[in-house]
């Protein structure tokens, strides 16, 4: 695998208490990330790899790696158990900050993951829906319907 030296830096980094996710750490990871899903291609980016995979090996949704906004909170996530939860795992009184800053949202009481920042595909889609309307979609049209 090509610089494993810079893989190994970043993940290092993410251990030690840091105060936010470096565009750089999430760029190595993201090369990373994308070695182990094509350990041939020569792209950077996992939206990229994404659509490759998607059209050329006709692989399904859940097989393919998570965008880049999915893999920048998963990361984050990951840095904020590793660095602060488990980096100060011996440490009687820990300062720790807002969850809500790595990767989790508050859903009343409780913490849930936020998994990306992208919206819903399924309140996007509408925009790849062609019915054949030659006007505005409207009434008793089928992608007027799949939309509601």
């Amino acid at each position: 695998m090509e610089c494993i030296s810079e893989v190994t830096t970043a993940f290092l980094s993410l251990a030690s208490t840091p105060s936010e996710l470096p565009d750089d750490v999430l760029s190595t990871l993201e090369r990373f990330i994308v070695l182990l899903c094509d350990r041939t291609s020569t792209c950077c980016d996992v939206n990229v790899l994404r659509k490759k995979l998607f059209s050329r090996k006709s692989r399904s949704l859940e097989h393919l790696p998570p965008t880049r906004a999915a893999l920048e909170q998963y990361i984050k996530r990951a840095a904020y158990q590793a660095g602060h939860i488990w980096g100060q795992a011996a440490i009687a009184f820990v300062i720790l900050p807002s969850p809500c800053d790595w990767g989790w949202m508050k859903s009343g009481d409780e913490l849930e993951p936020l998994w990306t920042t992208l919206s819903d595909v399924s309140k996007s889609s509408h925009e790849l829906i062609c019915c054949g309307c030659r006007k505005h979609c409207g009434g008793k049209c089928r992608c007027k319907k799949s939309c509601t």
